[in-house]
């Protein structure tokens, strides 16, 4: 049976008047959900992640500040602040994804996190872009500790996770693949950025110029990420799932909609692998509550995907990714 993570302290992480990720995202995404009788997926309360899993990722230095920082109400930078609630909403977002990993390895198929404050921005020691801890990888290390050889991180949010690809620049364990906006904040994500030392060829940056939907995210899933993958054989897949690249979205240029997201989902399935969805962006809140119930509808109900052409992206990122996979022809 399908899982979805939640808890009631992403209601509690107060952003401000104006900001963009705000808890009415969550409102929004239970409410269509609720709707939908949430597609016959197993609500489960998200646990509060451990010192312990943090620091897989985290020094103890940075925590300890995110701590003084919170309690204080204080803001990391000018788009992060925090709140009475944001400590416990932090703690619950990376506890939800180590939760849902657990849940995949242990014979779930698929599943949802959906908590905030987000997390792939988040680096080893630093907090920004709304994000505290670096929730994906927090889960992909927790999974590599209990009995995962190899993670697939698959990022579709239309701002580079900076923080996930630090993480793991120079770890084989895991395949990080992301598609965003380029060039577009935070500035990182460049198609030459492959990793480095024992991680080089482990990170496949894809960038997408402004206006560009369907056609494009989905063309470079199906013919570079998916061939790598293949080669690769990830016990698990976990999605950093932000749904900014909608084109309703306020704070991007990218045409995706509803179906793009299920068409992704779908796409994703075709590995064959435990499949796990964690909530990063996505700020129009109509196109944020249809595009997540798509992925959900698609993820339990599964369906095979349309083809997509192997555009100008595809060819351009081939010629990167093809020197360290095997990606064959369209």
């Amino acid at each position: 049976m399908p899982v979805y993570f939640s808890h009631p302290s992403s209601l509690e992480h107060d952003t401000g008047v104006g900001h963009p990720e705000r808890a009415d995202r969550i409102r929004a995404i239970e409410a269509e959900l609720a709707r939908r009788d949430w597609f016959g997926y197993e609500r489960r309360e998200a646990p509060a992640v451990t010192t312990e899993q943090l620091l897989a990722v985290h020094p103890k230095t940075y925590l300890e500040f995110v701590h003084e920082t919170c309690a204080r109400h204080g803001a990391f930078d000018l788009d992060t602040p925090t709140s009475p609630g944001t400590w416990e909403a932090a703690l619950r977002a990376a506890g939800g994804a180590c939760a849902l990993a657990e849940a995949l390895l242990g014979g779930e198929p698929v599943g949802f996190s959906a908590l905030r404050p987000p997390g792939h921005h988040a680096e080893h020691s630093r907090a920004m872009g709304f994000c505290l801890f670096a929730n994906v990888a927090v889960a992909a290390r927790h999974a590599l500790s209990h009995g995962a050889r190899r993670v697939l991180v698959l990022d579709w949010d239309v701002h580079h996770g900076n923080g996930t690809n630090a993480i793991f620049h120079e770890s084989p364990e895991v395949l990080f693949a992301s598609l965003h906006q380029y060039p577009f904040w935070p500035g990182t994500g460049a198609l030459d950025d492959v990793g480095a030392g024992a991680g080089e060829g482990y990170s496949l940056n894809l960038p997408v110029p402004a206006g560009g939907g369907e056609a494009e995210f989905c063309g470079l899933v199906e013919h570079i990420v998916l061939p790598a993958a293949r080669s690769f054989d990830p016990d698990i897949v976990l999605v950093s799932a932000g749904y900014d690249a909608h084109r309703d979205d306020p704070l991007a240029e990218c045409t995706m909609g509803p179906g793009s997201y299920a068409q992704l989902a779908l796409l994703a399935l075709t590995l064959g692998k435990p499949v796990g969805y964690v909530l990063e962006g996505g700020y129009d809140l109509g196109a944020l509550a249809a595009s997540v119930a798509a992925s959900m509808e698609c993820l339990a109900g599964g369906g095979e995907p349309s083809s997509f052409p192997r555009g100008p992206l595809v060819e351009q990122a081939a010629g990167v990714v093809g020197r360290y996979w095997e990606l064959g022809q369209g």
